[in-house]
C-alpha cells in the first residue's frame, strides 16, 4: 500500500468514526442534563396505572424495561394493572358477556371466575416480564422483587339505579403499613383490580379507583397513568401539556362519562384534589414516554397539579412599589445593585415575579443583548426573607431561562457578589470578565468586585 493511500485510509477511517463519536456527545450530554431528575425521584413513591390494553402493545416490553431502570434508580413504585380486554376476551370464549353500568362492569356470580381467571393471567405475564433477566437484554442483573397481596380491602357497590352490580366492588380500604414495608424493601409492589372483604367475598374492582386510593393513602409524590394517546387532548385537539386542578375539573365537566380518557384524567384529578401534588398522563404506545416525562425538562403527556396560591407571572407597572420592598433589603447588605424606582418603571417589562396571596415573594430579570440576542443577563435574583429555602428562586430561574431559549439565546451570564455558590448549584461556572458582551464590560464596577458566572443553555 502506498503512503498516499493510507494516508487516505486513516482519513477514511477518521471519518468514520465522527457519527459515533457525536452520537457519544449527545449520549453524554443528555446523561448529564438527566441527573438532576435522578437525584430529584430517588426514594420518592410513584404509583402507575397500567391499563389492560398496555399489556397487549408491542410497546410493553419496553414499559417494563423502563419500569426496571427507575426501580434500579431507587424510585419506589407501585404498579396497579388493568384487565378489561382481557376479561372481555375470557368471557367471550365462555360464551358469555358482561353488561355495563354506567362506567361498570356488572359481574355476576357466573362470570366472577373468569373475570379471576383473566386478571390472573395478565398478573403473571407483568411478573414473568419484571423477572426477565437474560444476559444482553435491558433487564440483565436488575434481580427485580414484585410483591403482591391482600393490601386492598374491598366492599361491594351495591345497587346503583335499580341495578345491582353483585360481584363488582370498590375500595373500603387500603393497607398502606403493609404498603410502605414492601416498598422498603425495594420491591416493585403489584396490585391486580381485585380485593377481599372481611367476610371472605371476591371483588372484581376498577383499577383507576385502586391506583387513586393507593397514591393518597401512600402520600405518593406522583400519580402515573398510561393512555392510548401522547396525553389529554382538549376539545380543539390541542394536547393539554398542564393543567391545575381546577382547570383539569373544568375538562371534566366537559367530557363524557365514557370518554377514552375520562377514567385517567378523573384519577388525575381525584388524587391532585386530595394531597397527591403531580399526576401524569402519558402514552403507553411511544417508546420512552415515561423515560421523557420523568427525566428531562420538557416531559412528556399532560401534567396535572394542585392549585397553589403561589404563581409566577410577568411584572407590571402595579408591582413597583412590591419590588422595591423586595429588593431594597438586599440593596442594602449589598447583595443587589441598587435600582431606583425610575429605572424599575423603565425596566419593569425585564422583570419576572412570583406572587403569593398579592405579595412578590421572588423575582429575577432578563436583559438579552444585541438585535438577535445570543446572551443575556439574569440580573436581581432576589427571594423574601420569610420564603427562602422554598426552591423559589429556582423556579422564578427556570422560567426565565426558558424565556431566554426562546429568544434564541444561547448563554445566559450573571454578575454576584454574595450568592456564588447558588448559582453554581444551579449549572453555572465562573468564568472571566471578557467573557462578557463588550456593552456590559464597560459599564462593569470594579469596586463591587462582581464575580462572572456563565451557564449554557
Amino acid at each position: 500500500m502506498s503512503s498516499n493511500s493510507h494516508g487516505k485510509h486513516k482519513q477514511a477511517a477518521h471519518a468514520s468514526k465522527d457519527p459515533a463519536k457525536g452520537y457519544s456527545k449527545d449520549y453524554v450530554q443528555w446523561f448529564r442534563q438527566s441527573s438532576p431528575y435522578i437525584n430529584a425521584h430517588r426514594g420518592k413513591t410513584f404509583v402507575m396505572m397500567l391499563p389492560g390494553a398496555a399489556v397487549q402493545n408491542e410497546n410493553f416490553a419496553n414499559i417494563i424495561h423502563d419500569i426496571a431502570l427507575l426501580n434500579s434508580l431507587g424510585v419506589r413504585l407501585v404498579l396497579v394493572h388493568g384487565a378489561r380486554p382481557q376479561i372481555d376476551a375470557r368471557l367471550g370464549l365462555e360464551h358469555t358477556h358482561s353488561d355495563f353500568h354506567q362506567q361498570w362492569r356488572v359481574t355476576d356470580a357466573a362470570q366472577i371466575h373468569g373475570v379471576c381467571q383473566a386478571i390472573g393471567e395478565v398478573r403473571f405475564s407483568i411478573e414473568a416480564a419484571l423477572s426477565t433477566g437474560l444476559p444482553n437484554s435491558p433487564m440483565h442483573g436488575a434481580h427485580i422483587r414484585v410483591v403482591g397481596g391482600n393490601f386492598v380491602t374491598a366492599k361491594p357497590i351495591g345497587v346503583i339505579d335499580g341495578i345491582d352490580l353483585q360481584h363488582t366492588g370498590k375500595v373500603r380500604r387500603i393497607d398502606d403499613k403493609a404498603l410502605h414495608q414492601a416498598l422498603d424493601s425495594g420491591a416493585i409492589v403489584l396490585i391486580s383490580p381485585l380485593g377481599y372483604s372481611p367476610t371472605g367475598e371476591m371483588f372484581n374492582l376498577g383499577f383507576a379507583e385502586i391506583a387513586t386510593q393507593i397514591a393518597i393513602a401512600l402520600d405518593a409524590d406522583k400519580l402515573i397513568a398510561f393512555t392510548s394517546e401522547e396525553g389529554f387532548y382538549d376539545h380543539d385537539g390541542k394536547l393539554c401539556r398542564q393543567l391545575s386542578v381546577s382547570e383539569c375539573g373544568q375538562q371534566l365537566q366537559q367530557l363524557e362519562k365514557d370518554h377514552d380518557h375520562s377514567q385517567s384524567l378523573q384519577a388525575c384529578y381525584d388524587a391532585c384534589q386530595l394531597g397527591v401534588p403531580r399526576a401524569q398522563m402519558i402514552s403507553y404506545r411511544d417508546d420512552g414516554a415515561l423515560l421523557q416525562e420523568l427525566f428531562t425538562r420538557d416531559g412528556s403527556g399532560t401534567l396535572v397539579h394542585r392549585d397553589n396560591y403561589e404563581f409566577t407571572r410577568q411584572a407590571t407597572i402595579d408591582d413597583v412599589g412590591g419590588l422595591l420592598e423586595l429588593i431594597e433589603p438586599l440593596e442594602q447588605q449589598g447583595a443587589l445593585v441598587r435600582r431606583s424606582r425610575e429605572l424599575l418603571e423603565s425596566e419593569i417589562d425585564r422583570f419576572t415575579i412570583l406572587e403569593k396571596d398579592g405579595t412578590i415573594i421572588a423575582c429575577a430579570a432578563l436583559y438579552p443583548f444585541g438585535a438577535t440576542p445570543t446572551t443575556a443577563e439574569l440580573s436581581c435574583v432576589a427571594t423574601h426573607s420569610e420564603y427562602r429555602k422554598g426552591g423559589r428562586a429556582k423556579l422564578v430561574l427556570d422560567i426565565i431561562e426558558e424565556q431566554a431559549r426562546n429568544m434564541g439565546v444561547r448563554e445566559l451570564f450573571v454578575l454576584t457578589t454574595q450568592t456564588a455558590h447558588w448559582f453554581q448549584e444551579q449549572g453555572f461556572v465562573a468564568a472571566s470578565l471578557d467573557r462578557l458582551p463588550a456593552e456590559k464590560q464597560s459599564l462593569y464596577n470594579f469596586q463591587r468586585n462582581s464575580k462572572v458566572f456563565i451557564k449554557t443553555l
